[in-house]
């Protein structure tokens, strides 16, 4: 493939109504260097779709059927010639019906798989058919022939050998031949059932075929123009990053940054492929390039915020001097498949926050009372919701003098309930009641960055 090829990819507002996936159309077309295009569910569908796969009552299944109709009828009927296609929407929205009542009868990982996918496989169709009325050569391609992934439904992981050697047969002879459109987010495990990646999957794909096809980059449009110090929602004097290095971006997605999801970078990363992320509703605006290094690298890149996280504290007097306590505490963890996120320890408790962004489900579903009770055998458990952690990412912080004076001299109206640092030179982080959130990074953002 040429060193130039370029991978784009569109986000949910970026496809989510006729308007927008014309203004991606002209953002396609404006760049000969664009021959893969990969797309996210339009704006709505995705949350409408794992509503469903949640197991509704009849009429609550029409309603949010009917949603999901409205929403791509809107583009169908803005179409010249819709017939064809409109056979196909039907189709995917009867399958989508008849998946939604199996899972009234018992939901499944699996199931709810399925009937998320719909929501990609219908806005590529449509884009698809945009692209050809403007009569270019555009093709429509189901990127689970390629997406090889692990069965772990709901946030599989891809089988980047095997996915390298698909797409080298199956979708590079098609790029040269013509504009390819294909879906973010959903793969196919080894029996060729349906997967999904997990939230944000659809950048990780951009990534992935980015790799795989040795692509010269991988373009990331959504709503934004690039990646900024905060978001400007809380901080509307925030400013935008132009470079920005892999390491420093993967940081503020892991704390939290929508922009980009951290695992997504990875593929690009291993492959030194440059990741440009800029805004679809305004191309012209510049955007943001992530690459392994810039110049000169400050002290303080950016803030990050994450909501609702979970506090557990861990108390046991059997933990003085004893070994094997943390070891027990993880394994348990483990078995549960939960991930845990910082961590503080002292003589008698350890302190964990866990990490609920990024699965499907929700966060009460994590602490089962299962888990609980498995603990609660081995120490005292508390446990604190409602809480936002604050990440302040940066280069060199554990070396440099002053820091702390810098941050928490501003901190001093709110209580901070851990803090972790040290562990990692790119960040800073501390947990905060969750109603002083935005307060809290607006006071560290005047102070370093304003």
């Amino acid at each position: 493939m040429s060193q130039n090829l370029i991978v784009a990819k569109f986000g949910g507002t970026s496809v989510a109504d006729f308007a927008a996936m014309n203004r991606s159309a002209d953002v396609v077309l404006s760049n000969p260097d664009v021959r893969l295009v990969v797309l996210s569910a339009s704006a709505g569908v995705t949350n409408l779709l794992v509503a469903l796969a949640e197991g509704q009552p009849l009429e609550q299944r029409a309603a949010l059927l009917d949603d999901i109709r409205r929403i791509q009828y809107a583009i169908l009927d803005e179409l010249k010639q819709s017939q064809v296609i409109r056979e196909e929407i039907d189709r995917m929205l009867d399958n989508i019906a008849t998946l939604a009542e199996g899972a009234a009868l018992a939901t499944s990982a699996a199931l709810t798989d399925e009937l998320v996918s719909h929501g990609e496989l219908m806005s590529t169709l449509l884009f698809v058919e945009i692209l050809r009325e403007r009569e270019v050569t555009a093709q429509w391609f189901d990127v689970r022939k390629v997406m090889r992934t692990t069965d772990r439904f709901g946030r599989a992981e891809p089988e980047v050998a095997t996915l390298a050697e698909l797409a080298a047969a199956q979708l590079k002879p098609r790029i040269a031949e013509a504009l390819i459109v294909t879906q973010g987010f959903i793969g196919s495990e080894e029996k060729g059932r349906t997967t999904t990646l997990g939230r944000g999957g659809s950048d990780y794909t951009a990534a992935l075929l980015g790799e795989a096809l040795h692509a010269g980059r991988v373009d990331i449009w959504t709503d934004v123009p690039g990646i900024y110090t905060t978001d400007p929602r809380v901080v509307p004097a925030a400013k935008r990053i132009d470079v920005i290095t892999f390491e420093e971006a993967s940081e503020m997605a892991t704390f939290g940054a929508k922009i980009l999801h951290p695992a997504t970078l990875l593929p690009a990363v291993r492959s030194d492929i440059p990741v440009f992320v800029g805004s679809s509703k305004d191309p012209s605006a510049g955007g943001t390039m992530v690459s392994n290094k810039t110049e000169n690298p400050p002290l303080f890149r950016a803030l990050a915020l994450r909501r609702k996280q979970t506090l557990l504290t861990l108390t046991s007097l059997n933990m003085l001097h004893a070994r094997g306590f943390l070891a027990e505490v993880f394994n348990i963890l483990a078995r549960h498949n939960i991930s845990v996120d910082l961590i503080t320890t002292s003589e008698v408790s350890v302190a964990l926050t866990l990490d609920t962004t990024g699965s499907t489900s929700t966060g009460d579903s994590l602490l089962t009372q299962a888990l609980l009770t498995e603990l609660s055998s081995l120490c005292r458990v508390e446990v604190e919701e409602n809480l936002a952690l604050v990440a302040i990412i940066g280069n060199e912080l554990s070396k440099a003098c002053g820091v702390g004076k810098d941050v928490f001299s501003v901190l001093e109206p709110f209580s901070l309930r851990l803090i972790c640092y040290g562990a990692s030179s790119y960040n800073l982080c501390f947990l905060v009641p969750g109603q002083d959130a935005e307060q809290v990074v607006q006071a560290l953002h005047r102070n370093l960055f304003e």
